[in-house]
């Protein structure tokens, strides 16, 4: 690799990572901010020493093959990697990091936002008042469910998890978690688990997501487990839209079985569900969970430093 490795980053960064990168690589970046697609993916591989693309950009096995071998070091500007076959890029000797421990705080806070908005009709509520169709007020008014002292159930007790189950025990919640192993005391802080979904959901007044999309987990969410939900729970999904079955979402909903849903991820992305904006009580985010400036400066140079690490000929933090 030359002194100056040639850097592709395909999407907008933050300023502080585009210029941290102009000063350490030739960087080429697209005219216009836009998911690299496979041709471009495939094309771009053979002008470029490595790559710094975001979760939009997919990294599929029929694109993996198609990879000129100059591309040495896939540096994702994601925690989230289900965009990667990682077994492909491994099999052709690219190596791939992500950015874990840095956006935890960030997407955490939009699950609590979620969380409180679905069950205080924050979409209703906001359109009433812009709409100017307030014009009245009694006890019955706009009720909704509690958050503080309710019982919480956390599916995924990685960093996010973690972060969210703190903020979510500032508001005097119980903490109810699953989770592939069980947490350490310390980490577990008094959470109670459960081996397995089925236990958690029944104790769950408001459960949130917070594990990967894996073939294991599509659909984690359908009918029969939303029935074991208390009726008047609330689901919230910040991980990945794969992990919800979007029509057993809806059927709850309609049938009042589920209060509410706070959402920030879809299984179509960009666009979510079209059906989904009927229902003044799904309160919805376009997948932003990790999108203040701080996490997106702490994002773009995790992933340079996995880079300079292995430009250096040394370990990147984050390999997988």
């Amino acid at each position: 690799m030359s002194p100056r490795p040639v850097l592709w980053i395909p999407r907008r960064l933050s300023d502080a990572t585009m210029a941290r990168a102009a000063r350490d690589y030739d960087v080429i970046t697209p005219e216009h901010d836009a998911p690299g697609t496979a041709d471009e993916i495939v094309a771009m591989s053979g002008r470029v020493d490595a790559m710094l693309p975001c979760h939009s950009e997919i990294f599929s096995d029929a694109v993996v093959q198609r990879l000129d071998p100059r591309l040495k070091i896939v540096a994702n500007h994601s925690v989230g990697v289900d965009h990667c076959d990682l077994d492909a890029l491994r099999g052709r000797g690219i190596v791939v990091t992500n950015t874990p421990d840095v956006l935890s705080d960030a997407t955490a806070e939009i699950a609590l936002m979620l969380m409180l908005g679905a069950a205080r009709h924050a979409v209703a509520g906001d359109r009433m008042v812009r709409r100017g169709e307030w014009d009245s007020w009694s006890p019955a008014f706009m009720v909704g469910k509690q958050v503080s002292g309710a019982r919480v159930g956390i599916v995924g007790m990685g960093r996010v998890g973690r972060a969210f189950a703190t903020m979510a025990r500032g508001l005097g919640m119980e903490i109810h978690y699953h989770n592939r192993s069980r947490l350490s005391p310390e980490q577990e802080q008094g959470a109670t688990f459960h081996e397995t979904i089925e236990t958690l959901l029944p104790q769950a007044d408001f459960l949130s997501l917070h594990c990967p999309a894996t073939p294991q987990t599509v659909d984690l969410i359908n009918d029969e487990r939303l029935a074991l939900l208390p009726r008047g729970a609330v689901l919230v999904n910040t991980a990945r839209g794969a992990l919800v079955d979007e029509d057993a979402l809806l059927r709850a909903l309609d049938s009042g079985h589920l209060m509410a849903a706070g959402l920030d991820c879809f299984k179509v992305e960009p666009g979510g569900n079209p059906a989904f904006a009927d229902h003044d009580n799904i309160f919805m985010m376009p997948h932003v969970g990790s999108a203040t400036v701080r996490t997106r400066d702490a994002m773009g140079f995790r992933a340079l430093d996995n880079l300079d690490a292995f430009v250096a000929g040394q370990e990147p933090r984050d390999r997988l």
